[in-house]
């Protein structure tokens, strides 16, 4: 029990220690190459200064690709805007929306291959395996080897994001008709010709209001159910559920324990059992 209680304490502390969270100083000596950080501080700091994470992984030619990247197409988002101002034409409203999405995807991109070229002795982390599945959903359950979760994480996904979609529609619909109705103007006429009062038409609206909001939450609890098991299972890789299982069953003799009260008694005849594992 004092060993135990020792061994509890003593990870405890380590644990403690391991959540310090380091300060700028090490960040940068990170970047020279004189302190190491944990994987999980790597890619956070690269979502705050994209490009950090390929520093660290000491590849630095990738880092003006990112900016480069990022910078132009911003530029290119900023430009469009400014010319569909102008001219109200749509081909610059599309530029702009291509080039904010090209530099949202290089972000996004440059955050995910400064978690991939992490160096690290161990063939799989825990945490490269969440932030994998946080990054892309399902690519943690692709390393962790289990691709049939694959279609039920998308499959919730596009289910959760088909019933937003139907109920959002819904909720407009009858939230049209419904200001239509109760509208003071007598020209305005809703859509279902009065075959239901205000009253129906607010409860419809309200029920798909509710369900649309639903599957919000949905939607976030597939995704964060998608990073969980990409997490435990990571930490499971470790653990032996090979067939090296065994339970062996003999005769042997037994030497009781002697005790100061007890005088010594012969060995007797009985069961040993062993279990490897």
């Amino acid at each position: 029990m004092i060993l135990l209680t020792c061994f509890m304490m003593q990870a405890q502390a380590q644990s403690k220690q391991d959540d310090v969270s380091p300060t700028g100083k090490n960040y940068w000596k990170g970047l020279k190459g004189e302190d190491s950080l944990k994987i999980s501080r790597v890619w956070t700091a690269s979502l705050v200064l994209p490009g950090y994470s390929q520093a660290y992984n000491r590849q630095y030619w990738k880092i003006p690709i990112i900016w480069g990247g990022i910078g132009g197409l911003i530029y290119g988002g900023y430009a469009g805007n400014m010319k569909w101002m102008d001219t109200g034409e749509n081909r610059y409203k599309n530029q702009r929306a291509y080039c904010y999405a090209g530099a949202a995807l290089i972000y996004w991109a440059s955050s995910l291959d400064g978690v991939v070229n992490y160096q690290s002795d161990k063939k799989i982390i825990p945490a490269r395996m969440t932030i994998y599945s946080a990054i892309l959903p399902g690519l943690g359950q692709t390393h962790n080897g289990h691709y049939w979760k694959i279609p039920i994480i998308y499959g919730g996904l596009a289910f959760t994001t088909y019933m937003y979609n139907y109920n959002s529609a819904q909720y407009q619909r009858f939230r049209e008709a419904y200001n239509a109705l109760t509208d003071d103007d007598p020209d305005t006429v809703d859509e279902f010709n009065g075959q239901m009062n205000a009253s129906q038409l607010q409860s419809y609206r309200d029920n798909f209001r509710r369900q649309r909001d639903y599957a919000v939450v949905y939607t976030g609890l597939v995704y964060i159910l998608n990073i969980i098991d990409a997490n435990v299972f990571a930490h499971l890789s470790d653990f032996d559920v090979s067939d090296n299982l065994s339970l062996k069953i003999s005769p042997a003799l037994l030497n009781e324990h002697k005790y100061a009260y007890q005088p010594m008694k012969a060995p007797v005849v009985g069961m040993r059992l062993n279990i490897t594992f």
